[in-house]
């Protein structure tokens, strides 16, 4: 299979394409520079492309996002307009190119900030009534409009609605909870917090699978999700990984609402849950 990837430098991409690559994908990157040190095809692309020219491909996978350098939630800076043009115009246009090149799907990745962040506790479904709070939350609802209003015969989309993603990415030092951690050993004072995680390995798997399941449904949509953490609990565990002896902080006053995975798990999609994230902590030099 020969994929299309955008957003393979960051964070997830980097899960995404080692993944791709080790099922025996024929991957090109679609991006401002190749990706060193894997063994894929490039082909510079921008999201401000107005008109982009794809390599015929079977699939494309897309997750990049035009944002304010390190952040996601917030992440279009003193221009939101333009942050909107470009991560809609542009993801329109990428899926329309993805069409003509001849790609018969395209996995979207999407944001559990679809749902919005005001649903304290409840559990989120994939057949709720998206209510974005976030100019964020729009873009990535804005973006799977979009695939789904293309899809049809020859053509099927999947938006996967993924939570935080934790885990080391392949090629990178730095993880999402680096300066928490380097925080939390110096003795800074940290702000309780829960949010819901899945591992970087797992969120690739997700899309290994959907890329490689038959179905009718010209296009559907699924929640990408694995555990439910305080950030107490998860520093209590870092601790005991490390030997270390640091305040930990309180308990978060509030619980987000957790994300139900029944679809991908209905496919055979299995996260490895609290293990594996022991595994990661155990993992950490």
């Amino acid at each position: 299979m020969h994929v299309l990837l955008t957003g393979a430098s960051g964070t997830v991409g980097r899960f995404l394409l080692a993944r791709l690559l080790d099922d025996g994908c024929k991957v090109t990157v679609l991006g401002r520079q190749p990706v060193a040190g894997f063994g894929a095809d490039f082909r510079p692309y921008d999201l401000a492309d107005p008109d982009p020219h794809l390599p015929e491909a079977d699939a494309l996978v897309h997750c990049a996002l035009m944002h304010e350098p390190g952040r996601f939630r917030g992440g279009e800076g003193g221009d939101p307009e333009r942050f909107r043009a470009l991560n809609v115009g542009g993801t329109q246009a990428l899926f329309l190119a993805a069409r003509d090149a001849g790609c018969g799907q395209a996995v979207f990745l999407s944001s559990r900030a679809v749902y919005g962040d005001h649903r304290w506790g409840a559990e989120l479904r994939e057949t709720d009534t998206p209510e974005p709070n976030t100019l964020y939350g729009e873009v990535k609802l804005a973006g799977e409009e979009g695939l789904k209003a293309l899809c049809g015969p020859g053509f099927q989309g999947t938006a996967l609605r993924a939570t935080g993603i934790y885990g080391v990415p392949p090629g990178l030092a730095d993880h999402k909870w680096s300066g928490l951690f380097r925080d939390f050993t110096v003795g800074l004072p940290i702000t309780p917090r829960q949010g819901t995680e899945v591992h970087g390995g797992d969120l690739a798997a997700a899309v290994s699978l959907v890329l490689n399941t038959q179905r009718e449904n010209p296009f559907q949509v699924c929640n990408v999700s694995d555990i439910q953490i305080d950030r107490r609990e998860l520093l209590r565990l870092y601790a005991r990984e490390k030997g270390l002896d640091a305040a930990l902080p309180e308990t978060a006053a509030t619980v987000p609402g957790e994300m139900s995975t029944d679809r991908l798990r209905a496919l055979g999609w299995s996260p490895g849950g609290w293990e594996k994230l022991k595994a990661f902590l155990r993992s950490l030099p």
